[in-house]
């Protein structure tokens, strides 16, 4: 069984020991619905963790530059100059703060299965991914759409229709479109709250094993506290003491890594004994790092008591997966304390760049409707209850404003997501967001994940190097050769490296037995040395669904056959390299706690025992292992590292730098394998002073380094690795796409540093001309500061920064570092947490006032992408829970390039078009609207009645218009030849206070021809003024569609004539409408009258004169000043 995401963290205290009869019990009971061998098959039941009640640490990770102090001024004056906003601004934070205060975190001390006697009160191991309730959804549905000028005015606008004296016209005309839009957006929260809410109950019901003094009882995810011991399994051979998690939800990364049990509760004869001891857990308080851990265990039972230090190792945060072995583990951290909900930032509201900026158009449209009503009344010399009149030309001129721009963006949104999912190019490509399509058009920099993302993190060994000879995938066979003739020469019982490839070589070819040896020997010495120095352990898949697995399986006859194998590790460098032996002949078939077996090509097992390991670490950049050889005794210390840390540990070498660069540029990252042979005396020497390192209290760390870097002296140096990273399908011509396009692209990894650079190369991230600066790792302020001097002295060249170095920038000079940041062509984060990745987004977002896009594939990426102002989820490996959580999710990477190109190029450019005409359909109404009331008195009464008014923006044009969103101005395959196109779209020139001030000209000037020459040509029969200049409105608008559309689609045709049509009937059927004044006053429209020449020739003239200076305009602008597309386009 796999259990995924596992619902609190925990201490592993107890690997069961397995057997037929006990993993039968663990299974009993277990809801089938749960049984999931496949991950991928569950992924979209996986707790999210993306709260809006998500934790946040009282520690912040950043801390802005500390700001000047103010001299506090006081007295009345102070007071009455502004001096009251701050003390009532002061209140209301202080209110807040009080009202929402947030627990202090503290260390705690966890009794074994005994939650009763925590001493504090710790959070419901519950998710809530909810964002309303039944009392806040309509009030918080309601405060989303009316926090927008635009919905608040017609809201206002409305409600002033319930006061007699300002009523003109009908309710239904202001009301039923403001209720369909309220009523869309409210069916639309309501379903997207049903579903969290339903996903969240699915979450918290489910079962899982808890261990009690009676047995294994089955509890709730939601009913788990701090304290309680839980079960959790995968049953598959591994030995016992430790089992294998995945942290790829977690941490991006997708290999098993190794845990370790408590040596105490491990040798305890059964399960009920963990209750009859007195035992607790003394744990640091909740904290964002996933890296590392503080804690110990102590038995006070005993005498003496025991102590055991715990770790890292010891640990099962939650959202990891058990892979291997069954655990028990006891609870330490509960929902929002865990460190998966620390590292997940709080979702946000998205809302596009263009939305903002026609919010601040639809602003600067209701200030020139209140300064038209102002200038109404003030012509009217102020007479009467002139503030009601204002108010009145303030609702008649509200169409200045359409309600009907809301309705047609939130369709075209939804037409560009449709586009988007059926589009061939991009298969698999979904919408989650459909508010922010045109987003995909303005966006400055794209922040990536690597690996999953960038990567397909599968490594392939490529390259070996011993200094004077050097083997590619060409040559392998060559490798394989020698393994063979080497071990071929020895009995069953494996003499040491030197004598396996000793003389009886050299009576064959007496001319050149020394080169043969020599060769022969080096290889050997490399391949073993590869085979031994990793922290990789096989599996065995069980043979009958796992009720096969005995004890019995760890033994040397096991079945090693190859096919059952696999090979699990935090690295998959190691993976890589192991495999590699296992293809040339040596193959590694078992390991435990304290020994490794290696098979030889002719069958023999080969075991070594592990006396010491030095994992991995980032500062070190290597790792280490001393094994004893069973056959022989002999004691090797072997090592392998980074070239940097390595090329002082080696003996002199000329060969080692040169080629370190040159397989650097070839984007393979390089691993240096060196060896020492040790005697029994030095070892004990080392093994004592190590141990006694590892009990200090003081300085740990540093002591244990020491007594370790006193074996690393001198060591022979044995050869050169060289493994690829497969980069995802069209990475780099889509990175080159981006960058042409104007797009800064940073990539954030928790990767080592050295791998992040290799792969900043490989996919051509960085460019081969551009250097590459590396930010030294800095801890204090006056480091920082001469880093940063250094920095600012690089010209276009690309950075490479740690996590913990940015973090100490981003405290001492975060503007500082942003801004040189921002110049350069490519910045590279390594070893960034995730939260860290929300905050790089965050500040660019502050700094830049650009658009940002994150890009990502696993859980750790989900802060990012929701801190994004466009989010874009792989479904990839890790699974689908960026994928759920992001804006936009794609199968494969280099689908971005189309979506960002074609379908984020197309969606802006046609929302700034449609929104501009459908403003520029209110103005001219307005004007006309203006026009008819200065020549009749300055009165306040309606030009159309209200079924015209709501026709006018329906029926009547809605079509055409709406066709706009099938408009391009360029074909897709010249949008992605030349993507220099996309940089105009980021200055934001299709929407603009300059493109609306000529749709403001173009109104006032066809609304005031329109009106004014349907005065002037029908002075004698000025009783069919409505039908004369509304014919005329409809011909215009039905033109200036034709005018504004640049690539004609046949629905575009069809949308004119279906609107065409739909005027002439209603001129027909629908003529009481089309009279002066009320229906009552008997004002019919005379259908003799619109059939005669005078009337056709009339309306044609000034719908001419409206719109062919227009036409004379566009003309001569593309003849003389042609835009860039239109060139690309001839």
């Amino acid at each position: 069984i796999r259990n995924r995401a596992k619902m609190a963290d925990s201490i592993r205290l107890n690997p069961v020991r397995k057997n037929s009869r006990k993993t039968a019990y663990y299974n009993a009971g277990r809801p089938t619905r749960y049984q999931i061998e496949d991950e991928s098959s569950n992924l979209d039941q996986m707790p999210l963790m993306m709260s809006e009640e998500a934790f946040e640490n009282n520690e912040s990770d950043y801390q802005t530059l500390p700001r000047a102090r103010v001299s506090q001024k006081t007295g009345l004056g102070w007071f009455l100059c502004g001096g009251w906003k701050v003390l009532c601004t002061s209140c209301c934070e202080c209110l807040v703060h009080t009202c929402r205060r947030k627990k202090e975190l503290k260390v705690r001390t966890v009794w074994l299965g005994h939650p009763e006697k925590c001493e504090e009160k710790y959070p419901k191991n519950a998710i809530k991914n909810q964002k309303y309730n039944i009392v806040t959804f309509v009030p918080g549905v309601l405060y989303q759409q009316f926090k927008f000028f635009l919905n608040l005015y017609f809201l206002v606008v409305a409600c002033s229709q319930f006061v007699p004296s300002l009523k003109i016209g009908y309710l239904y005309t202001y009301w039923a479109p403001l209720g369909f839009v309220l009523a869309v957006t409210m069916v639309r929260e309501a379903v997207d709250e049903v579903r969290r809410c339903r996903r969240d109950k699915e979450m918290n019901s489910q079962l899982y094993s808890k261990l009690t003094v009676r047995g294994k009882v089955q509890v709730k995810s939601s009913d788990i506290q701090v304290g309680d011991l839980i079960i959790v399994e995968k049953i598959m051979f591994c030995f016992p003491g430790s089992c294998f998690i995945r942290t790829d939800q977690l941490d991006g990364e997708t290999d098993w890594k190794l845990r370790i049990t408590v040596a105490c509760t491990q040798r305890l004869p059964a399960l009920g004994d963990l209750f009859s001891v007195s035992a607790y857990v003394y744990a640091q308080k909740p904290q964002l790092d996933i890296h590392s851990f503080e804690g110990n265990f102590t038995r006070e039972d005993c005498d003496p008591p025991i102590h055991e230090s715990l770790s890292i190792e010891n640990t099962l945060w939650a959202s990891t997966v058990v892979a291997s072995g069954t655990v028990i583990g006891v609870v330490i951290y509960t929902g929002k304390e865990m460190r998966s909900v620390l590292n997940t930032s709080q979702s946000k509201n998205k809302v596009g760049l263009l939305d903002l900026e026609l919010n601040r158009l639809t602003k600067a449209l209701f200030l020139a409707q209140v300064v038209l009503s102002v200038v109404m009344v003030a012509l009217q010399g102020f007479l009467g209850p002139w503030f009601r009149n204002l108010f009145r030309f303030v609702v008649l001129f509200s169409y200045i404003i359409p309600i009907s721009l809301r309705v047609n963006l939130d369709m075209g949104k939804s037409a560009y997501g449709w586009m988007i999912m059926k589009d061939e190019n991009i298969p698999g490509t979904v919408v989650r967001t459909s508010t922010i399509p045109e987003e995909l058009g303005r966006l400055v920099y794209l922040l990536t994940d690597k690996t999953g993302t960038l990567t397909q993190n599968e490594m392939v060994f490529k390259r070996l190097h011993l200094g004077t000879v050097s083997y590619g995938m060409d040559t392998m066979d060559e490798i394989q050769s020698h393994i063979i003739q080497s071990y071929a020469q020895v009995s069953s019982v494996q003499s040491n490296g030197n004598s396996a490839s000793s003389t009886p070589s050299c009576k064959s070819q007496p001319p050149a037995p020394k080169v043969r040896k020599s060769v022969s020997s080096r290889i050997h010495k490399a391949v073993k040395a590869i085979a031994l120095c990793h922290n990789v352990t096989p599996v065995y898949e069980s043979r009958v669904n796992g009720a096969s697995a005995e004890p019995e399986s760890t033994e040397a006859d096991q079945d090693f056959s190859d096919d059952n194998r696999t090979y699990q590790a935090s690295s998959p460098d190691d993976v890589a390299l192991v495999r590699w032996t296992e293809s040339v002949g040596l193959t590694l078939v078992n390991r435990d706690l304290t020994s490794l077996q290696l098979k030889t090509p002719a069958g023999h097992i080969l075991t070594y025992y592990i006396l010491q390991i030095f994992p991995f670490t980032s500062e070190s950049k290597r790792m280490g292992i001393i094994v004893r050889e069973e056959a022989t005794g002999d004691i090797t210390f072997y090592m392998k590292g980074a070239d940097v840390a390595m090329a002082s540990i080696v003996q002199y070498n000329d060969w080692l730098e040169e080629e370190c660069g040159n397989m650097a540029r070839e984007g393979l990252r390089t691993l240096v394998v060196a060896k020492k042979a040790l005697t029994e005396e030095q070892y004990q020497d080392f093994e004592s002073r190590y141990n006694q390192a590892k009990l200090s209290v003081h300085d740990r760390a540093l002591k244990v380094a020491a007594v370790v870097e006193s074996l690393e002296r001198e060591m022979e140096l044995l050869c050169l690795t060289g493994v690829e990273d497969q980069l995802q399908a069209d990475v780099r011509p889509t990175l080159e796409l981006l960058r042409n396009a104007g797009i800064k692209i940073w990539m954030l990894t928790g990767d080592k540093l050295e791998t992040a650079t290799c792969i900043a190369k490989s996919s051509h991230l960085v460019s081969r001309n551009q250097d590459i600066h590396v930010f030294k790792p800095v801890s204090n302020r006056g480091e920082a500061h001469l880093e940063l001097n250094a920095f600012r002295r690089k010209h276009d060249c690309a950075l490479v920064i740690s996590g913990d170095s940015l973090e100490v920038c981003l405290r001492y000079y975060e503007h500082e570092f942003v801004e040189l940041a921002c110049q350069c062509p490519a910045v590279v984060c390594c070893r960034c947490s995730p939260t860290q990745k929300a905050q790089i987004v965050r500040l660019l977002q502050q700094h830049t006032d650009n658009r940002t896009c994150a890009i990502g594939d696993g859980g750790n990426d989900v802060s990012m992408i929701q801190a994004a102002d466009c989010g874009i989820g792989i479904e990839g490996k890790e699974g689908k829970q960026a994928s759920l959580a992001a804006d936009f999710s794609i199968t494969q990477f280099k689908h971005i390039g189309r979506l960002l190109m074609v379908h984020g190029h197309n969606s802006y450019k046609r929302s700034a078009a449609l929104g501009q005409f459908v403003m520029h359909r209110g103005m001219i109404i307005s004007t006309m609207q203006a026009v008819f009331s200065s020549i009749f008195y300055f009165a306040s009464v309606p030009l159309y009645q209200g079924f015209l008014m709501v026709g006018y923006a329906t029926i009547y044009t809605m079509f055409p218009v709406f066709s706009l969103v099938l408009d391009q101005d360029v074909k897709p395959e010249m949008a992605l030849l030349y993507p220099e196109l996309y940089k105009d779209l980021t200055k934001g020139r299709s929407l603009s206070f300059k493109t609306f001030l000529i749709w403001v000209l173009i109104s006032v000037y066809q609304g005031g021809i329109l009106m004014y020459g349907a005065l002037v040509l029908f002075d004698q029969e000025f009783v069919h003024v409505v039908a004369i200049s509304f014919t005329a409105l409809i011909l215009t608008e039905l033109l200036m569609v034709a005018l504004t559309v640049r690539t004609w689609h046949w629905l575009m045709v069809v949308a004119e004539l279906i609107s065409l049509g739909c005027y002439l009937a209603s001129l027909a059927f629908l003529n009481e409408y089309f009279g002066i004044g009320r229906v009552t006053l008997g004002a019919f429209l005379d259908l003799s009258f619109i059939t005669t020449w005078v009337f056709l020739w009339k309306v044609c003239v000034i719908t001419l004169v409206s719109c062919l200076p227009l036409y004379i305009i566009k003309y001569l602008k593309r003849k003389f000043s042609p835009p860039s597309y239109s060139k690309l386009s001839s």
